[in-house]
């Protein structure tokens, strides 16, 4: 059964606390793919545990990979590209997008036809440019609608070639075709028409599939993936979520506490680390070293005007904050939001004003000027990240209730439990 809406109750500021954040959910989906993919036994350490990452082994054991479960947060995977085998139904995705961009790259080297599907709000979200891409490359895929279900043809491989994509809308169709293109018959040639949006999410493939032993080289604004004989099969260690650290650090920085979140470091591959500047420019403290980052707020911070294209999925966060700001908050060129889960920036003008809040807002801007909080039920949109983002605001001051808290489930299932331990 569903679990009914939670109110969530402020939390009084000055508390100090330990905050163990997840593993990274982008990480954790990439590592799983090159490890299928590294002929040999890999591991997979300190892995998310939620839908998302569970629908990603799903589909990779619908494939042909052996994964097994090892000690605590650690998945065994027996990889290589000679146990990929088609099958004869359709590989359910859910409505995780890293699994189906990603495993719609890897189809290309199953020697055979793979179908993915998902759920109704799978059945919304754009895939075309991805489509596109494969095939420029020689590909066959079948995309009627431009979203899922798509149907992959592999029984040619991945020929590899010149491929252009748009990269002003996901980030995650250039990672689909690079995690896997090493494998390919010849070098892709990858160009970005346009700027590229997330470019942090590109640079973290580049270096995973270098860990694996692939090579992306950059070319003026795109990238040149490298045939390789073979990926080598590696223990690897995921490191925290820097999306889902964004939760308590603006906690921290909003709410008056003073949060420590182990393992998170500034040499993270995920460029949602930098939020942590962002938190800094409105008004809290952020303390860097080698084993942690702390965040550390008064409890007041000022409204900015930022740029967050590069690091969009904290957008929700911020805004979520933004009613408890000195002065306005306005939020530019994050126009990718919208082919999200949701439309996440509708969504978040919608429930602002929910609150009371006055936003305006434009294709790829909102601007939110502080109100008093008026006590509303947040509607969520299937979408993790406006609970966990309104919970926080719900934690500092009260006024929130969460219409599907279990959606949280998607990246981070354990979120109301590890709030709940931080009240104490």
């Amino acid at each position: 059964m569903p679990t009914p809406p939670l109110l969530v109750q402020p939390i009084p500021r000055g508390r100090e606390a330990t905050w163990i954040v997840p593993g990274s959910k982008s990480i954790t989906n990439r590592a799983l793919l090159l490890a299928a993919l590294a002929e040999g036994e890999s591991r997979v350490q300190n892995t998310l545990v939620s839908d998302d990452t569970q629908r990603m082994q799903d589909c990779l054991e619908g494939l042909g990979i052996r994964l097994t479960a090892g000690g605590p947060g650690e998945v065994i995977i027996q990889g290589g590209r000679s146990r990929l085998v088609p099958t004869t139904t359709p590989l359910f995705v859910g409505n995780s997008g890293t699994t189906v961009r990603f495993l719609t790259g890897l189809a290309a080297l199953v020697p055979g036809a793979t179908t993915f599907v998902g759920d109704q709000h799978m059945a919304k979200r754009p895939i075309q440019d991805l489509v596109d891409g494969l095939r420029q490359a020689g590909v066959g895929v079948d995309c009627p609608t431009g979203c899922p279900p798509i149907t992959i043809d592999g029984t040619v491989g991945f020929p590899g070639g010149a491929v252009t994509m748009r990269g002003d809308r996901s980030s995650q169709y250039f990672s689909a075709l690079l995690l896997m293109a090493g494998l390919g018959k010849r070098d892709l040639l990858l160009d970005v028409q346009g700027t590229l949006v997330s470019r942090p999410y590109v640079e973290m493939t580049r270096r995973m599939v270098a860990d694996f032993g692939g090579r992306i080289d950059e070319r003026g604004e795109g990238f040149i993936a490298r045939a390789v004989p073979a990926y080598r099969p590696r223990t690897y260690i995921v490191e925290p979520d820097a999306s889902s650290a964004s939760y308590p650090a603006a906690l921290a920085a909003a709410g008056g506490h003073r949060i420590t979140m182990p393992h998170l470091t500034a040499d993270s591959l995920q460029g949602d680390y930098g939020f942590l500047a962002v938190l800094e420019q409105m008004g809290a403290t952020v303390e860097r070293n080698a084993e942690a980052t702390t965040v550390t707020g008064s409890g007041r911070l000022r409204g900015i005007d930022v740029d967050m294209h590069h690091i969009s999925d904290t957008v929700m966060t911020l805004a979520a904050i933004a009613p408890l700001c000195d002065g306005p908050t306005t939020i530019r060129n994050i126009a990718n939001i919208r082919i999200k889960e949701t439309d996440r920036l509708i969504a978040t003008v919608n429930e602002l004003r929910r609150l009371g809040q006055e936003v305006e807002h434009g294709e790829d801007w909102l601007k939110i000027t502080p109100r008093p909080l008026q006590a509303a039920e947040v509607h969520c949109y299937a979408d993790h990240r406006m609970a966990m983002s309104f919970g926080i605001l719900g934690a500092i001051a009260g006024h929130v209730t969460i219409a599907d808290p279990d959606c949280t489930a998607k990246t981070y299932p354990g979120f109301w439990k590890d709030l709940d331990g931080f009240r104490g």
